[in-house]
């Protein structure tokens, strides 16, 4: 797969987005058909009953999923997305892996693994798969 997307690009793409730069997510690693990002816990994004809001897992599992997709097809839309949550997600950070599963002109199929972090221990709590749709410069 070719790079589209790179890196650097990816990261100023997360600087204009206000609602990356509200939570604090950081993408810390992309490659061509890969993205990792990371956040830090904020009591603002739990629930009821303290562990992060399943709204806001959602969100670290689409943006990863995009911004893996935008590394082999240009800038992208979500179609749609779906998430399993596995375990109560319980951490001070959260890192969410995604990759390409299988890109194409119209639709570019990506999946997700989210970890939480607790005392330097990784944690699966989530996982997710997007469908996304390229839409180049016009939007």
């Amino acid at each position: 797969m070719q790079q589209i997307v790179t890196l650097a690009q990816l990261r100023a793409i997360n600087q204009q987005a206000a609602f990356n730069q509200w939570t604090g997510m950081d993408v810390i690693q992309a490659e061509a058909g890969r993205a990792e990002l990371a956040l830090d816990w904020h009591p603002e994004f739990g629930q009821y009953a303290g562990y992060m809001h399943a709204g806001m897992v959602g969100a670290l599992i689409d943006t990863a999923c995009g911004f893996a997709a935008a590394t082999v097809a240009g800038r992208v839309l979500a179609s749609h997305y779906s998430v399993n949550c596995l375990r109560p997600a319980v951490g001070e950070r959260f890192i969410a892996r995604a990759r390409v599963v299988k890109p194409g002109k119209t639709q570019v199929f990506t999946a997700c693994e989210l970890y939480a972090v607790q005392n330097g221990e990784e944690k699966l709590v989530a996982t997710g798969e997007t469908l996304l749709t390229p839409v180049g410069d016009g939007g």
